[in-house]
């Protein structure tokens, strides 16, 4: 695979035998399942990035990246350098800092937790989409009858010149994040950048949410992540004397919409699966 150069999933540079790989190295952060290996050489040093775009997947999992270096099926060589699972189909990045000039490297690319998924990847010394980073467990997620939620953030001065921010969101059963809203960068009446940003989201349909806030500057400097968090929204179920008229019809009416929700959720989800089948 040469430099900048786009690689299909279905079009593997170099695939590497079940004996080849050693799980030692990664067991604690990729399960093998249906693995796929490519090579790249930098014909520069410095930082370069990975990046994986327009996932299909089976599941809403995505796939998980293991960058090594080493000769291709000799595991005693292998050295990894950086082992990321996504858990989404989201554009991300993959940033892989003092790479060598003509040393080769290898990318390890399989589905999270035994997803079944369709990619691009490419090695370039330009970022495409957010930056891929562990998402905060979702079981410690209290859930709330608010429908209202504020993120609150600050701006580090260790990120420098920082343009705006990207706010996203996603269902934690979609495939995929939304853009919400961009804020710019205030500036006080002195010209610097003001540190403390919130923004508040009001939310229609029971369902949990992560939110993630990016933040992005106008050099070729890569996004940053700087917030992200999950929020769970339900409609919490009073206590059965309350069920009475209008109060009665309101809580019917959350039922059916939360009912609503969920079968949504499955019928996009079997029709997905369905798409990537006939494909």
């Amino acid at each position: 695979m040469q430099l900048n150069q786009a690689v299909q999933s279905s079009t593997t540079d170099c695939t590497v035998q079940w004996t080849a790989v050693d799980e030692k190295l990664t067991g604690k952060c990729i399960e093998y399942h249906n693995d796929q290996w490519f090579e790249f050489t930098p014909r520069t040093a410095g930082r370069y990035y990975v990046n994986i775009a327009g996932q299909q997947c089976r599941d809403t999992r995505g796939v998980q990246l293991v960058v090594l270096t080493g000769t291709p099926g000799q595991p005693a060589t292998y050295q990894v350098l950086s082992c990321t699972s996504l858990g989404s189909q989201d554009d991300v990045f993959v940033t892989l800092e003092g790479l060598k000039a003509g040393q080769p490297y290898l990318l390890d690319v399989d589905g999270y937790l035994k997803d079944f998924c369709g990619f691009s990847i490419a090695v370039s010394s330009t970022p495409r989409g957010v930056p891929a980073m562990a998402l905060p467990p979702l079981a410690t997620v209290t859930p709330s009858e608010k429908k209202l939620f504020t993120l609150r953030w600050t701006l580090a001065d260790s990120l420098g010149s920082v343009a705006r921010f990207q706010v996203l969101r996603r269902e934690a059963a979609a495939f995929r994040a939304a853009p919400l809203a961009i804020l710019s960068v205030e500036r006080t009446t002195l010209g610097n950048a003001n540190t403390e940003y919130s923004w508040t989201d009001t939310l229609a349909i029971p369902g949990r949410y992560l939110y993630q806030v990016v933040a992005e500057t106008t050099d070729t400097t890569a996004p940053v992540l700087v917030q992200q968090q999950w929020y769970a929204f339900s409609q919490i179920m009073p206590n059965e004397n309350y069920f009475s008229g209008a109060a009665a019809a309101a809580a019917k009416q959350a039922t059916k919409a939360q009912q609503s929700w969920e079968r949504r959720s499955h019928r996009a989800r079997m029709k997905h699966l369905a798409n990537l089948r006939r494909h």
